[in-house]
Order: C-alpha cells, then structure tokens, then sequence
C-alpha cells in the first residue's frame, strides 16, 4: 500500500523540464507584450507633447505681446476706406446745392448752421458771402469778406479773395456781343483796373474807418487810407492823383455826394513813395448837428478829391433838403492819366458810379 502510493506521487522529470520552458516562454511573452506596450505609451506620449506644446506656450506669448494686441490694427481695406463726411461738410454741400436751385434762403441757414459749429470755417463763410452776393445783398457780403479776411493768414488765397471782393466789389457779368459769344476775357490777369497792359504800379493797402464821440457832432468819423506803390516802381509823386468820394444817404432811399465838413492830411511825412514804407492818408468827416446842405449844383465838390500836398472842405447851401446819413466812400487812385485801383465801402457804390479810365473823364 505504501509502495503503490510512493509511486503514485512521484513526478516525472521530464515534467518538471516542460513546465520550466511554459515558465520561461510565459514569461518572456509578458516581458515582450510589457515593453511592446510601454514603448507605444512612451511613442504617444511624445507625440502628444509636440502636439500640445505650442498650445501651451501661446498664452504666454500672448501676454508677452498685450501692449500691442490693445492698440487697434487697421486692415487693409478699411484703410482704403474713406471717412464718413462731417456735419460741417454736409452742410457745407447741402447749402451750394440748394443755392444751385435758387433756395438761396435755406441755403443761407444750412452754412449758419454750419458756422454755428465752426464759427472760422473760412470756406462756408466765402459760400455765404457768395450766397449775399447772388441776392444782390452786397453790404451782408461785404460784412461776411471783411470776416475773413481779419481771420485768414495775409499771404492766403482766401485773404486775397476777400480782399479783392472788398476792394471792386461783385465783378459784372460778361458782355455779349451781337453774336452772341461772350466777349472775348483780358488774356492777361497782370494788367491794372484801368486795364494798362503794364500792370499797376500803385495800390490801396487798405482803409480803416474810425468813429469818434463828438457832442458837438452829428457824426465825427476818420478814414484812414493806405496807399503803396509795387515793388521795383519808380514813382513821380507828381502824377499821383487820389480822389476820395464820400457819399451820404438821404431819407434812406437816395444816395448823394456829401454835404459834410471834410478835411484830408497825411499822416506819413513825405508821401512820395520814394521807398517801399506804406503812406496814410487821414480824410475827416464832421457833419454837425446844425448843418446845413448843398446845393445840387455843387455836390460834385463836396466829396473830398484828395491830391498830395492839398486839402478840400465841404461847403453848405440850402437846396437839397432831406436828413442825411453817411453812407461810404469811393477812393480811386490815378498814376498819370491811368487808373491804378479802386475801393469802395460799400461795394455796390461802384456799380452805381462806377470808375472811369482817366481822372479827366469824371
């Protein structure tokens, strides 16, 4: 009994070679699977660090960069795009429009609106001088001109618009001759307003009137008047001839020559234009309060006709009754027998008495 179990438990070593092998083989395909396995972990895993590195690194560049991302970049097409227009611009368009169309009215209270944001805007003021002028409201657009020229730089292109408006005032529609072609321009813009071919060689710088309180006085006024020669002129002092013209209104309707006091002088010493310094003339005006008037006959020398070296004096009479108002003055300067230039205040004076060519042909 013992001898058979002792048999039966006994393994055989054949046996114990085999599981040996199944041991190591089993192992060895664990070992294999396990680093089969590890290194596809490791594979992805890099992978995925190459994938998610430059994510991970943007925030940080992001906020390296801040100051710039928060000023705005401009693409572009926007900057090709063009700005909105303004409210002044729109106006501005809005009220020649309606000018064109004769609605000088609105016309008018579109630029004011317009001036009411910019009150200097020297392009709506030159529309609305413009827009006066059209309705024949010459003292309106002579109010308007003489804005811009106080707030537009001397040398300007508007400075010398406003200055010549002030100066000849509303130029006149072109002639048409029996053809009917408009008349053929002057060719050259350097000849004078006598029309001399040479150019004018003496001009009015500009003229300032000046109010002072008088009890004695009805109106007690001072005009002081700059004349200059051009530069490069040789001046004959004795051929300058200046007429000044003074003008009342009479019960509001007629304008007349003045019947008021009037003196002159110079206020610059030699007044010979020897160099190139400006030279002032003063012209008074005293109308007292017991004035009296001119006669019809003598109204063509109440007006102060002004020549270097001279003065002139108003006389009285009694035959033109009415109540008198000063009005505005005609200065015309003359080199020889040619007009030189003209300025008036206010400018519809010259359309009234317009200039003529020589001093000699009044």
């Amino acid at each position: 009994m013992r001898t058979l179990l002792s048999r039966a438990i006994q393994i055989d070593p054949s046996f114990h070679v085999a599981v040996g092998v199944i041991v190591i083989l089993a192992i060895a395909e664990v070992f294999f699977a396990t680093s089969y396995y590890v290194g596809r972990a490791r594979a992805n895993r890099v992978s995925a660090q190459t994938i998610t590195a430059p994510v991970a690194r943007a925030p940080a560049a992001s906020s390296a960069s801040a100051p710039a991302v928060a000023q705005p970049s401009i693409s572009p097409a926007a900057a090709l795009n063009t700005p909105p227009p303004s409210i002044v611009d729109q106006l501005l368009r809005e009220g020649k429009e309606l000018r064109e169309r004769g609605d000088t009215t609105n016309a008018l209270a579109h630029f004011q609106e317009a001036l009411d944001s910019e009150p200097d805007n020297t392009g709506v003021l030159q529309e609305m001088a413009q827009t006066y002028e059209s309705m024949q409201l010459l003292d309106r657009a002579n109010d308007v001109w003489r804005r811009i020229k106080q707030i537009s730089p001397s040398d300007s292109a508007t400075y010398v618009l406003a200055d010549r408006r002030l100066k000849v005032g509303v130029p006149a529609p072109p002639a048409v001759e029996p053809g009917g072609a408009p008349a053929e321009a002057e060719v050259s813009s350097h000849k004078d307003v006598g029309g001399n071919a040479d150019g004018p060689v003496m001009g009015i710088s500009d003229v300032k009137t000046k109010e002072t309180s008088d009890p004695e006085a009805e109106t007690n006024l001072a005009l002081e008047i700059g004349i200059k020669k051009q530069s490069g002129a040789a001046i004959d002092h004795n051929k300058v001839k200046i007429l000044v013209f003074l003008y009342d209104i009479v019960n509001d309707k007629d304008i007349k020559l003045t019947d008021a006091d009037v003196s002159n002088e110079w206020l610059t010493p030699k007044h010979d234009w020897s160099d190139t310094n400006l030279e002032v003339l003063l012209v008074r005006y005293v109308r007292a309060k017991t004035g009296g008037a001119l006669s019809e006959s003598s109204l063509s020398e109440a007006a102060a006709k002004v020549r270097p070296g001279q003065k002139s004096r108003g006389s009285k009479g009694s035959a033109d009754i009415g109540q008198r108002k000063y009005l505005g003055y005609i200065v015309r300067v003359y080199y020889g027998d040619d007009l030189q230039a003209v300025q008036a205040e206010p400018a519809r004076l010259l359309q009234q008495f317009p200039s003529s060519k020589s001093p000699s042909a009044r």
